[in-house]
């Protein structure tokens, strides 16, 4: 499953870098081993609203009930973004797997190859992929991924027949973008 899961989110970052965009934050709740969907952060303002836009990705989990997530972020576009230092290596596709027990740390660093520059100055960029580090146990993470991880295995107390879908429902209208794989689909 985590291969898989890393080939999806070096897939997706290809192609959006290809595009000259970089991915926004993705959340992948799991229950029992089993992928709920993919959940991309809400568009946000730089500064308090990006912290938590991405802390926020957490509720889908929780309302899930999720027993293990994995977040998937860009170094220097979540630090840019949520007007954090830079930490740990730049470009680099950061994932993180949890579960309530802890989390590890997995850092894919890539050099960027400019393909093309658009009219506005935008550059497409194709990554290289460099020799990843070693996964890190309760490796260190930036706040906002931080919390996305604590909240997601706190319980969303909801008074709704369906806690789940009304979560799906709201945070979509908010803007955050959510593919439910078919087991989780309503």
């Amino acid at each position: 499953m985590w291969d898989g899961l890393v080939g999806v989110a070096k897939k997706t970052y290809t192609a959006s870098l290809g595009e000259g965009t970089v991915p926004r934050p993705l959340m992948m709740p799991l229950v029992r081993g089993e992928l709920v969907g993919l959940v991309w952060v809400r568009p946000f303002k730089v500064g308090q609203d990006a912290l938590a836009g991405i802390a926020e990705l957490a509720d889908i989990a929780a309302a899930a009930g999720a027993d293990e997530v994995v977040l998937a972020w860009e170094t220097h576009d979540v630090a840019t973004a949520c007007e954090l230092p830079v930490v740990g290596p730049a470009p680099c596709l950061n994932m993180v797997l949890a579960n309530p027990g802890g989390h590890v740390l997995h850092q894919f660093p890539y050099s960027e190859q400019i393909l093309s520059r658009s009219p506005e100055g935008r550059a497409s960029v194709a990554p290289d992929w460099r020799t990843a580090p070693a996964p890190q146990p309760g490796g260190e993470l930036v706040r906002p991924i931080h919390a996305a991880v604590n909240f997601s295995f706190t319980a969303i107390e909801l008074d709704h027949p369906d806690p789940f879908g009304v979560t799906v429902v709201l945070m979509e209208e908010d803007g955050y973008r959510i593919s439910l794989t078919k087991a989780f689909a309503r």
